[in-house]
């Protein structure tokens, strides 16, 4: 009977959303390498490596548990400069968020206390098998990525990028090729990959520019820009037109803004700020955005499925110019379909379909639904 009860426990909290937002919670908050990445980011990796623990946890004890995710998120990490002591600090937090969920859950279905505490040891000795790996992973890459005066870039760039002072030696920018009379594009991206980091810190070393990890991002200064840059599967560079050093952090702003909204977007690629000019404006008021949203759409409930595919369908007729023939063949439905939505939309909410107005009444109703949509169901 307690092992049914405790079988059930840990299915439950391997299979509980929530307890990942309370680790990434914890994380962030032990973690400010952890707290400047976006929330989707760090939760990505939180859910991988506690999949990857819980597996371990309730594997076939005649094969080896997969540590896999937990290793590639170590080497991540040291591919984007975070401190060894800051990783360790954010695993060791979502660690024991982790314990103090299970024990209080244990207690609360009436587990035994000495089957619950084999259980939590059990937990625990799997934690620190994945915590090796997560070391194993960042070394590795570690050793493969610091071949060259890395820490010397960084410190360069966090300076002229974040406006911070140095950590110990001064050193030139102008040792870098960065002349106080030189004009540079700023480079914001989300790779992550050591091999991809790297390939880019190559790629922009010919051109005279550096890149190095800045606040957990691969970021940096170039003079010019390669001329065929190869389009990386699910990775977004994001570049600015060519700046004064003075107004580099400006610069690095935007860019980390843009890339934010072009990665909840679904873009990819490189990308100038100038062709996310509309989301990066938008992303930076996400509090109207949430006023907008609730003023225009207050009739719908973000758990009902139907007004989703409502909002889905009415956000998509917008991106098609309000064609309703390219709006059916991109969500695959009969044009009747789309017409009976938006009709129902209208109804519910006052969406105008027809057409003719003006561009800001346009804007308003295209970024409520986009806020709208990305409400949890």
């Amino acid at each position: 009977m307690a092992t049914d009860a405790l079988d059930a426990l840990v299915h439950d909290l391997a299979e509980d959303q929530q307890l990942i937002d309370d680790v990434v919670g914890a994380a962030r908050a032990d973690f400010p390498e952890v707290a400047r990445l976006p929330w989707a980011e760090s939760r990505r990796h939180v859910a991988a490596l506690m999949a990857a623990g819980f597996a371990a946890f309730s594997h076939d004890s005649t094969e080896d548990p997969d540590f896999t995710s937990a290793f590639r998120f170590g080497a991540e990490r040291a591919a984007l400069g975070v401190p060894v002591a800051g990783l360790l600090s954010g695993v060791h937090a979502g660690r024991s968020r982790i314990l103090e969920i299970a024990i209080n859950r244990g207690r609360s279905a009436g587990i035994p206390y000495d089957v619950l505490l084999a259980a939590l040891l059990k937990l625990d000795k799997f934690g620190t098998a994945l915590e090796h790996h997560v070391i194993d992973g960042y070394r590795a890459a570690e050793r493969d990525l610091d071949h060259d005066a890395r820490a010397d870039r960084i410190q360069v760039l966090r300076r002229l990028l974040l406006d911070e002072p140095d950590d110990g030696p001064a050193l030139d920018p102008a040792q870098f090729g960065l002349a106080p009379a030189g004009r540079f594009h700023c480079v914001v991206s989300d790779a992550a990959e050591p091999g991809r980091v790297r390939a880019m810190e190559q790629t922009y070393a010919r051109c005279g520019g550096v890149l190095a990890p800045v606040g957990g991002r691969l970021s940096g200064l170039t003079p010019r820009l390669p001329p065929t840059t190869r389009d990386e599967p699910g990775v977004l560079v994001v570049t600015t037109p060519a700046v004064r050093l003075a107004q580099a952090p400006d610069a690095y702003r935007l860019g980390v803004t843009a890339l934010t909204a072009g990665l909840a977007g679904g873009a990819a690629g490189v990308r100038s700020v100038t062709d996310l000019a509309g989301e990066t404006a938008l992303a930076a008021q996400p509090l109207l955005a949430g006023f907008l949203s609730e003023d225009l759409l207050a009739g719908l409930d973000p758990g009902d499925p139907f007004h989703r595919d409502l909002v889905s369908t009415a956000l998509a007729f917008l991106d098609r110019g309000q064609r309703l023939d390219r709006t059916a063949t991109a969500l695959h439905l009969h044009p009747n379909t789309v017409r009976y939505r938006l009709r129902r939309l209208h109804e519910l909410t006052g969406f105008n379909d027809a057409g003719g107005a003006p561009v800001t009444e346009t804007v308003r109703w295209w970024w409520a639904l986009r806020t709208w949509l990305g409400q949890p169901g």
